[in-house]
């Protein structure tokens, strides 16, 4: 192939020098636009969660509604995830990207606004839909955009602390907004971010060119998947409040798995699938997908069980709360930069994978070790760094790889899939780690008085429970990813290779 540059005439040192300084500050402004819509919809699902109490208050609705507020928003945005992928490679990363910004703003609005429960309700679910049309655009434009090497490294890594700490920054966002505002500013703020966010989009992010083929949807696998994960997502978010042995909670994890597989048996026969198989056969992106999922089960651990720990038995204020988990988002950054930067061109993903897990999961079985007489210093600000360093290590490399060598007219649908395997993950956690917890807080008070000292140990039992399982979840994934990544460093993407054609 002919070096396009060499017949070029000769460009001065300072003119060509200043080029490609404004084309990087060109691509960083541009990750800047990406990681502020990466960190609205991640923090979106914990924000709230913060101001459920005084949100409750205010609309009056029950205990046995308040878990809506959060599962209307994960079922719209996980049951979409993988169609609006697929829409956001047919028409286009930009205009996708915008329309989610634009809809995000607008139902975060309606959210503030909210004079009843039931119009809460459907701004969370527009929220979520609107989430599930942004996200996938987001992470797209990231792989598009960031092609070179070690820019593509830094990005990532950047992403990648996004995608693991949203969730403590939502916490510590939503505890100021609840207590310095009131509950309304926990969905108000979305529409200033996502005002910058679209003037952004629209100075920086170029047009694209329209595809000469006319676009094509497999709508038989977008309802089965749609379908499929709905089920699945609303029947792991009903395991909270119900038995597993509940028609609502099994029946509707059963007719989940049943889509889903239906949905991968159509995939091998659609003429233009919604998830081309080539995308999940290569061996280091399925496994990335499966890494992604991991954590996400796990992380929840740290999230919400050691809040109900820092707020109901050491009294924390939600503020303080949020500041707490400071010292871990400042850790999984900084392990998400070197580990993608510096560690996964030498290494490889395999190694990162498993040792950050394994790193993850001590963090947690050190937790196990809280009691009534716990410090933050000595007895929750190591686990938080074990932790942070650990899904860091995990989190960024995994992204990196899940979408690495993907053709642009997949980008959208593999980022999608990233996004479906945390989403779910983390409903698949909250919702394991919440029933082996309520079990065994039942079980610790069996034969013993509900004094105030018996509930205050039953909970933190039931919080050390948690963590054990969040551990094993980790260790498993240690073991996985060892198994199933490959070893050593990512072969260099060949520039001569011919494209994949388009589904």
């Amino acid at each position: 192939m002919t070096d396009a540059r060499k017949d070029a005439p000769p460009v001065s040192g300072k003119v060509q020098g200043a080029a490609g300084n404004a084309h990087r500050s060109g691509h960083w402004l541009v990750l800047a636009v990406i990681g502020l819509a990466q960190l609205m919809i991640v923090l979106d699902a914990s924000i709230v969660n913060i101001a459920l109490p005084d949100a409750q208050k205010d609309l009056g609705f029950s205990n046995g509604d308040r878990q809506w507020v959060v599962t209307a928003y994960s079922l719209a945005f996980g049951s979409l995830l993988l169609l609006s992928g697929r829409i956001s490679d047919l028409v286009g990363q930009r205009r996708t990207f915008l329309v989610g910004l634009v809809a995000f703003a607008g139902a975060s609005f309606l959210g503030g606004l909210s004079p009843t429960f039931t119009v809460l309700i459907v701004a969370r679910a527009l929220q979520g839909a609107a989430g599930a049309i942004l996200a996938p655009a987001a992470l797209s434009l990231l792989t598009t955009t960031f092609t070179e090497a070690k820019e593509r490294a830094t990005a990532f890594a950047v992403f990648g602390g996004i995608a693991g700490s949203g969730a403590a920054i939502g916490l510590l966002l939503g505890g100021v907004l609840t207590e310095y505002l009131n509950w309304r500013w926990t969905l108000f703020v979305n529409v200033l971010i996502s005002v910058i966010a679209v003037a952004g989009a629209l100075a920086l992010i170029p047009h694209q060119q329209k595809s000469a083929q006319k676009p094509k949807l497999d709508l038989v696998g977008a309802a089965l998947i749609s379908a499929g994960l709905f089920c699945l997502v609303y029947g792991f978010s009903n395991a909270e409040s119900h038995p597993w042995s509940a028609p609502s909670t099994w029946g509707f994890l059963a007719v989940g798995v049943v889509l889903i597989a239906g949905f991968l048996w159509w995939q091998t026969r659609a003429p233009h699938p919604l998830l081309p198989l080539r995308v999940v056969r290569d061996r280091n992106r399925g496994g990335s997908f499966i890494a992604v999922f991991i954590v996400g089960v796990g992380m929840f651990g740290v999230f919400l069980f050691l809040t109900y720990y820092l707020q109901e038995i050491l009294h924390y204020s939600p503020v303080t709360t949020g500041l707490a988990f400071l010292p871990m988002v400042a850790a999984l950054m900084t392990a998400s930069t070197a580990s993608n930067v510096k560690l996964l061109p030498k290494f490889g993903p395999r190694i990162l994978a498993f040792v950050g897990m394994l790193i993850a999961g001590g963090g947690m079985l050190w937790l196990t070790h809280i009691d009534l007489h716990s410090t933050y210093a000595a007895n929750i600000l190591g686990p938080l760094l074990m932790v942070g360093f650990g899904i860091g290590a995990v989190m960024a490399p995994s992204m990196n790889t899940a979408t690495a060598g993907v053709q642009p007219t997949d980008a959208g649908v593999a980022s999608a899939t990233v996004q479906t395997m945390q989403q779910v993950g983390g409903s698949i956690g909250t919702a394991l780690l919440n029933s082996l917890a309520a079990s065994a807080l039942a079980a610790y008070l069996v034969g013993r008085a509900p004094t105030p000292l018996n509930q205050a140990n039953a909970a933190i039992h039931s919080y050390t429970v948690a963590f054990t399982w969040a551990a094993a979840f980790f260790a498993a994934g240690a073991v996985i990813c060892g198994l199933l990544l490959r070893p050593g460093p990512p072969a260099p993407a060949d520039p001569n290779a011919a494209p994949t054609a388009p589904a």
